[in-house]
C-alpha cells in the first residue's frame, strides 16, 4: 500500500538480527536491556513519542494475530487524535514501525497528518523483540523528532526505560502517545512531558 500524504514508502530497517518471540500483547517479553543508557553515542534525537498501536480487530480463527487491521472505527478515532496533537505542535521527523499490520495502518496514520517525511518498518518493534535494536538503529539514522510505533506491554516498559526508570509501571492505552524530551539525547535518560489518550481528548472535547 503507498504510503499517504506524499511520504515515502514502508521499508525496512536494518538487516541485523533481533530475538522475535511469538506475537501478541499478552505479558511474554524477551529480557530488557539493561545497558540502554550505556550507549553514548552522538544522536541528534531530542524528541522521542512513543505509541501503541490504535484500535484493531479481534483476532479469530481466519484472521492471524500479524494480520489484525484497524476496525473503521479505531482508524477514524486515531486520526481525529492525532489531528488534536498536531494541533497542538506534534511534528514528527521520522515513523518506524512493528511489521504487524496494526502497527502499519497506525504508522500511515500518523505520517498522513503529520506530514512525516519518512516512515521505516524495523523488526525490533515487533512483539516480545530486544529493544536495544531499535535504540541502536535510531542513533544511527540522526533524526531529531522520532515516533517509535509498538505493542502492548512493552511499549509501556520502553517508555519507563527511556526515562531511566526501568521498574516504572506505565500501562499505555490502545492509541496512547507518550512525549519524551531527551535533552542529552537518545541513549541517555529523558523527561516524560506527557501521556496522551483518545479517551482524554474525547472526555474533554
Amino acid at each position: 500500500m503507498p504510503a499517504a500524504g506524499g511520504t515515502r514508502p514502508l521499508r525496512r530497517g536494518s538487516s541485523r538480527q533481533f530475538l522475535i518471540t511469538p506475537s501478541g500483547d499478552g505479558p511474554d517479553l524477551a529480557p530488557m536491556p539493561s545497558g540502554i543508557h550505556n550507549l553514548c553515542m552522538p544522536t541528534l534525537t531530542t524528541q522521542l513519542y512513543i505509541i501503541r498501536h490504535a484500535w484493531a480487530e479481534d483476532p479469530g480463527p481466519d484472521l492471524d494475530d500479524h494480520a489484525r487491521p484497524l476496525t473503521k472505527k479505531g482508524r477514524k478515532r486515531f486520526e481525529r487524535f492525532i489531528r488534536h496533537l498536531q494541533s497542538g505542535g506534534l511534528e514528527v521527523d521520522l515513523i518506524v514501525t512493528s511489521p504487524l499490520v496494526r502497527t502499519r495502518e497506525t504508522a500511515e496514520i500518523m505520517a498522513e497528518v503529520l506530514g512525516t517525511p519518512r516512515l521505516e518498518i524495523h523488526d525490533a518493534l515487533a512483539p516480545a523483540s530486544n529493544w536495544q535494536g531499535i535504540v541502536e538503529w535510531t542513533i544511527e539514522e540522526d533524526a531529531a523528532r522520532v515516533a517509535w510505533v509498538g505493542h502492548a506491554p512493552c511499549v509501556g516498559r520502553l517508555v519507563a526505560l527511556t526515562i531511566g526508570d526501568g521498574t516504572a509501571a506505565i500501562r499505555m492505552q490502545k492509541g496512547a502517545v507518550a512525549s519524551i524530551r531527551l535533552d542529552d539525547g537518545l541513549g541517555h535518560p529523558g523527561e516524560l512531558q506527557w501521556l496522551a489518550t483518545a479517551q482524554l481528548f474525547e472526555a474533554g472535547s
